[in-house]
């Protein structure tokens, strides 16, 4: 089956094809290190480690780059507020997005380029700019000449007239057009800056994606993403520049996930109504929230409430519950059997189970769609639940690959159950449950009923609670 993708660059679903066979170089926008995120900031993060994700589970090697814009105006107004080195607000914040991302389960991107450490190649590649007769420097400025790059409004989709009319209104008036925008600013009293062929300086903010995404990836690398905010002008300033520079195509595939509303407002940190993650975590789990970022088309908008929230960890403890079930019967069956089928019933699982994965990928190659993704997932979870309610000795062979498989696209795609380091704290506590029960169920067949009721009362304390079923006991938490 092939993958498509909406390609905000084209405006339509196209086949996805890597330009290198089993490789996709991958570049997403990443955050301005001077606040903590909020669920805006984390909807690309999640939708795009997904993408990542299954990108993988398909067989590819991503290379995976996501910026950390460190030298910029909010980082250095942070910076003056607090009296410390911008580099140092920059770390912290650096410090606790990883944080932040962490607990949401994200992969480690395979680089994370900082525009601090990048000064030589962006002034490189602004002195190539200007000699190919895009730039202009203006009193120790560096512009964009936008009239030079006819394609300028074509991702976007604006005419210049538009384009012109929401230009910011700015007091430097050295610029031959509005439109056209910095490449390098001229240094201010205070602030952070860099020897240059224009005198002391630093960055604008485009110019170091481009020039990041064309050092680590190359021109015509196939995918880059982010949120739809930055289509105009972030995006469609670095293809100028990188096209500019190079005369070549700069990214294959454009996509870039819907806002976040809070009652049908943008949620943003200028409106004043975000979210930061850490305190939304405080109140659900963050596996949750991811679940919730994944609930809906990564196209569409998503309105923020407790409502959506609370459904999410309803449908995670669904999941969960599922995955314990299967680990607990893998635990009593052994290692017995192998990945075929020894029962009809089993064999009515196997078949649906396999029915559901296709249904799972095919969402997934119809434009990333991880709503229809979920719906398969929590229906191959009722399945399952159903075959072990019903099945007095489960099918070995059975179990082994159906965990197998709900384990993959749980986990390895749609990253809902955890890290590794939580998988292993999840492996140990089960594993101490198992001799617990086994003390349990040794006192009541002594008919020691006391220290069986203790046991069970003092797991309730800690916030688990057991069950005594036909089929032995069962734990789970609270």
């Amino acid at each position: 089956m092939s993958i498509y993708l909406y390609n905000t660059l084209t405006g339509r679903k196209e086949e996805f094809t890597p330009s290198e066979p089993g490789r996709v170089r991958m570049y997403v926008c990443g955050p301005t290190t001077y606040n903590y995120i909020h669920l805006g900031n984390a909807r690309p993060l999640v939708v795009f480690d997904a993408l990542r994700r299954y990108l993988e589970y398909r067989n590819y090697d991503v290379i995976y780059v996501q910026n950390f814009t460190d030298i910029d105006d909010k980082v250095i107004n942070r910076a003056r507020e607090e009296g410390v080195p911008v580099l140092s607000i920059a770390e912290r914040y650096i410090e606790e997005f990883f944080h932040d991302a962490d607990a949401l389960n994200v992969k480690r991107a395979s680089l994370y380029p900082r525009v601090s450490q990048h000064i030589g190649d962006i002034i490189a590649a602004i002195e190539e700019l200007i000699r190919r007769g895009f730039a202009y420097e203006a009193g120790g400025d560096v512009y964009f000449e936008v009239e030079k790059f006819p394609a300028y409004g074509r991702l976007s989709r604006r005419t210049p007239g538009e384009m012109r009319a929401g230009a910011r209104v700015e007091v430097n008036t050295a610029k031959r057009n509005p439109l056209d925008f910095a490449l390098w600013k001229a240094a201010c009293p205070g602030e952070p800056a860099w020897d240059s062929p224009w005198g002391p300086g630093r960055p604008g903010w485009h110019i170091e994606c481009s020039t990041m995404a064309l050092k680590y990836l190359g021109a015509g690398f196939d995918i880059h993403g982010g949120g739809a905010d930055l289509i105009f002008p972030h995006h469609e300033n670095e293809i100028a520049q990188a096209e500019a520079q190079t005369g070549c195509p700069f990214a294959r595939f454009w996509l870039h996930n819907g806002f976040i509303t809070v009652n049908q407002e943008k949620m943003s940190k200028s409106k004043g109504n975000f979210f930061l993650v850490r305190d939304i975590a405080s109140r659900f789990r963050p596996l949750a929230v991811r679940l919730f970022l994944l609930s809906t088309h990564y196209r569409s908008p998503i309105d923020f409430d407790d409502a959506g929230l609370l459904a999410a960890e309803k449908g995670l403890e669904r999941l969960e519950n599922t995955r314990r079930l299967l680990n607990e019967a893998r635990c009593h069956l052994g290692g017995a059997g192998g990945s075929t089928a020894s029962s009809e019933k089993g064999a009515t699982l196997a078949g649906r189970v396999e029915e559901l994965r296709q249904e799972f990928t095919a969402a997934l190659d119809d434009d990333f769609n991880t709503a229809r993704a979920l719906a398969a997932l929590y229906d191959l979870a009722r399945e399952i639940n159903s075959y072990l309610a019903g099945t007095a000795r489960p099918d070995a062979g059975v179990v082994k690959r159906v965990a197998t498989v709900f384990e993959e696209l749980g986990e390895n795609v749609l990253g809902l159950f955890g890290r590794p380091q939580q998988q292993l704290d999840d492996a140990l506590l089960e594993g101490l449950m198992d001799i617990i029960l086994s003390i349990r169920q040794e006192a009541r067949q002594r008919k020691d009923w006391a220290t069986a009721d203790a046991i069970r009362d003092r797991l309730k304390g800690l916030g688990i609670i057991l069950e005594d079923t036909p089929y032995g006991p069962r734990w789970k938490k609270s």
